[in-house]
């Protein structure tokens, strides 16, 4: 009878932890962008970590562990969105009711989680902006100019030719200029944009 050794599993662990855990605040921060809830955010980094320790004989250590981690993000993303689109709304009685029963001086409590994170770092026409993207320019401007991957990773991480990647990079700045232009004005920034 041989002892069955503890080895491999002891390098998984320290190859999760090493290499992969480091990257959970930018995960989740594309997350949040990709989701606007907390919650789902919480969710989506927290089944790409799943993932990545369920298929983590795939990963080569010293390879970009943030791209691959990114890559898994994104696919339990859109398979998310595909199994939302797929089912009819929802809709939880008791929250008809206890909308319904909430006086409207309660109103005055409510506040957007978005504007407490982003407070100081963009303004909201920025984040409005970036919102009104389709979900195939706000990924890419995400992971290029908030994550900062290069246009060879973000083909890798969406699985599109790098030309693509270019071509909506270039066509998303452009619709974020143009909606930006009047606001960068008023901020003062007076040249011709």
């Amino acid at each position: 009878m041989t002892a069955v050794s503890t080895e491999p599993i002891k390098n998984t662990d320290h190859l999760f932890e090493d290499e992969l855990l480091p990257h959970a605040d930018a995960l989740y921060n594309f997350a949040y962008h990709l989701t606007y809830n907390e919650a789902d955010a919480n969710d989506l980094v927290q089944e790409t970590f799943m993932k990545a320790f369920r298929f983590i004989n795939l990963y080569e250590s010293g390879t970009n562990s943030k791209a691959w981690l990114f890559k898994i993000l994104k696919n339990a993303f859109i398979n998310e969105y595909r199994k939302k689109k797929k089912e009819p709304e929802k809709v939880d009685y008791d929250d008809v009711i206890t909308f319904s029963d909430e006086d409207d001086d309660n109103s005055a409590a409510y506040f957007d989680l978005r504007e407490e994170l982003f407070d100081g770092i963009m303004g909201d026409e920025i984040t409005v902006a970036l919102n009104r993207l389709p979900i195939d320019f706000k990924t890419v401007i995400l992971l290029c100019d908030v994550e900062g991957f290069s246009y060879e990773e973000i083909a890798k991480i969406i699985d599109i030719p790098i030309g693509t990647v270019r071509s909506r990079l270039h066509r998303a700045r452009n619709v974020l200029k143009e909606s930006l232009k009047e606001y960068a004005q008023k901020m003062g920034f007076n040249k011709e944009l």
